[in-house]
């Protein structure tokens, strides 16, 4: 079951609320109605429906799948790629890379440089940038571009000649 159809099946309150009691150890549909004070009918049509699903089973009595939601969540988790072949790399870009994006500066510098390092890719080494061009996509990467510009020049992984920007 993906997250979609788990919310979905859950989106409905008297199914929430059946669900709920049986995560909370109602074992029998009398037992549902009377935590949940829904009417016995409607707890039914709501087990039959979880049932149906696999988010509840009925016997020896009832139980919940209270892993339903780990699984659905980590099923769609999309698979991490790697963004260095360097396990220790990697690390730690995954430490401060998310979807894409520079989640915040590192302040060791090793690990800055290897952040970097990867950042500078985004540059081609045979063509030369206006400053807006750099601007604009180091802004992909995070907000203070101004900032991490300075941190490619510094780092002497961009050079910089009269607002012309190259990948060293």
């Amino acid at each position: 079951m993906n997250t979609d159809q788990l919310c979905g099946l859950l989106a409905e309150p008297s199914r929430l609320r059946t669900y709920s009691a049986v995560v909370l150890g109602a074992t029998t549909p009398d037992q549902v109605a009377g935590s949940t004070g829904l009417p016995t009918a409607t707890v039914g049509k709501a087990l039959q429906k979880l049932i149906k699903a696999g988010l509840v089973t009925a016997a020896p009595a009832l139980a919940a799948d209270e892993d339903a939601f780990k699984n659905a969540v980590r099923d769609q988790r999309p698979a991490w790629t790697p963004l260095d072949p360097d396990p220790d790399r990697d690390a730690v870009l995954k430490a401060f890379i998310r979807d894409g994006r520079l989640t915040h500066f590192p302040t060791y510098p090793d690990k800055l440089r290897i952040v970097l390092e990867h950042v500078v890719k985004s540059f081609d080494p045979e063509r030369s940038y206006p400053e807006r061009e750099v601007n604009e996509t180091l802004n992909h990467w995070h907000p203070d571009h101004a900032a991490l510009r300075r941190e490619l020049v510094d780092a002497r992984l961009l050079t910089r000649t009269n607002s012309i920007y190259r990948r060293a």
